[in-house]
């Protein structure tokens, strides 16, 4: 058949809503011109992020009856420890209430300050988390990773000449971390050639690998689709291999977990597992149940299992490819080729007459959201500059927009009505209002910090 269908049927609604044009402009006001501040009973479609933005199976919901709330040694931790082992291979398991609980935890345990981290593009918690422990992170993505229209189908890639010179330097490097697929260069994927040449590398100096495998089952997927000689294997052996080839993992499992919340780090090294055990009693829990109750614990075995089904993922990159392609034939600006959870918009080309420093990249996701309740991610000038010792900032390499489509929830109908926004948005430059920071906190400041429309000094302003 020629049309396709998603592979499930829907069994419990809630109403989506609707608002007014000047509903929306009184709260985007009140939010301070960031949409992580808007109140979610006030967006139509929610496309901040795909994390913990999920529609659980009745194999899960069903799960979570069997859960076992003990505070240690629960059955449902075992179940739990189970699943990750049969996904991964690694043997020691640790359970986080979410990713960057994990990425604390496990940085804490290897990073000093001074040490740098390369990655083939971290994201904004573990850049953070990183940063608080007085380590560098360092981005080396390959070339074609900051070209948006470039269509090469690995542009998660991590460029191995710069990763070798790092290594080969004289700073400390504690662990390489691969981010599959990479958030920050458009959900790009990480193709199985680089992960043996990273693995390869990194023994060749010492360094441990570990993997952010938030969307790992996407990244065997594109692996599956885009690598030669790898489109007759399954997902869970694609996976396998990846894993085979890291030290360990840290998960944000609100991803490819199929959960609203929960996390974990898995890895071989009995001794590095037993310190991080130790220290994360005082914060983030016992070590069998992680800051999650029991149910979370059931429902994130049974999401490991789902995630990698074929046919869930042919429809959920046919999904979210769709939409890339729908405004990529419309002359909309994106990230080619589409990745595997989200459609980026390219900021520069999508609103070249605004300055970088204006945050193009804010300033359309605002617009989107006035235009049609679509709540969006900005990936860019907001998320990744920073202030200059003289408070100059400097443009980052990319400005993105995010279009982060959250897993069995929105229907091809819902994604035809993004479309639709997004080209009256593009089709009206002149509704794009510069933006500048009132006022952000020192680390992750897109989630907090307040904007408004930039004011022109009146000495350079144009005539009427």
């Amino acid at each position: 058949m020629r049309t396709r269908i998603e592979p499930y049927r829907i069994k419990t609604v809630e109403p989506l809503p609707c608002t007014t044009r000047a509903e929306r402009e009184s709260a985007l006001i009140g939010a301070g011109w960031n949409l992580f501040r808007l109140p979610a009973r006030l967006v139509t479609i929610d496309l901040l992020t795909d994390s913990g933005m999920v529609g659980m199976s009745a194999r899960q919901w069903a799960a979570l009856v069997q859960a076992d709330e003990s505070y240690a040694g629960a059955e449902s931790f075992y179940r739990f420890e189970a699943a990750v082992r049969a996904v991964t291979g690694y043997p020691q398991v640790i359970p986080t209430h979410q990713g960057r609980a994990a990425e604390r935890l496990l940085f804490e345990a290897l990073v000093a300050p001074g040490d740098v981290v390369p990655g083939n593009t971290h994201f904004d918690t573990t850049r953070a988390n990183i940063e608080w422990r007085g380590g560098r992170p360092e981005d080396l993505p390959i070339r074609e990773a900051l070209e948006p229209a470039c269509e090469a189908p690995f542009k998660g890639d991590i460029d191995l000449r710069a990763l070798e010179r790092r290594l080969a330097s004289p700073a400390r490097v504690p662990l390489v971390v691969l981010t599959v697929t990479s958030n920050s260069a458009g959900g790009q994927p990480v193709s199985l050639f680089t992960l043996h040449e990273t693995r390869r590398i990194c023994d060749r100096y010492g360094v441990p690998l570990f993997l952010d495998a938030a969307r790992f089952a996407e990244n065997a997927w594109l692996i599956r689709e885009r690598e030669p000689g790898q489109g007759q294997r399954a997902p869970a052996e694609i996976a396998r291999e990846m894993f085979d080839l890291a030290d360990g993992c840290l998960m944000s499992a609100k991803k490819d977990g199929l959960v609203h919340i929960g996390g974990f780090l898995a890895m071989r090294d009995a001794d590095l597992a037993d310190r991080i055990r130790a220290a994360m009693v005082g914060g983030e829990g016992f070590p069998t149940y992680g800051g999650l109750a029991g149910r979370d614990l059931e429902a994130l075995a049974v999401g490991l299992q789902e995630v990698l089904d074929p046919a869930y993922l042919a429809d959920r990159i046919a999904q979210v490819r769709g939409l890339g392609d729908s405004l990529h034939d419309a002359g909309v600006p994106v990230v080619r080729p589409t990745g595997g959870h989200a459609v980026y918009l390219d900021a520069r080309a999508f609103a070249p007459h605004l300055d970088p420093l204006h945050l193009p990249g804010q300033a359309i996701a605002c617009a989107l959201y006035l235009h049609a309740g679509v709540r969006s991610t900005e990936v860019g000038q907001l998320m990744r500059g920073r202030p200059a010792p003289d408070g100059v900032e400097k443009p980052v390499p990319l400005d993105l927009v995010r279009l982060a489509i959250p897993r069995r929830v929105y229907t091809c109908c819902h994604l035809d009505y993004v479309a639709e926004a997004v080209r009256d948005v593009f089709a009206d430059p002149a509704a794009l209002i510069p933006l500048e920071i009132v006022d952000q906190p020192a680390l992750l400041r897109h989630f907090t910090a307040r904007l408004r429309p930039h004011v022109v000094p009146a000495a350079h302003a144009v005539p009427a």
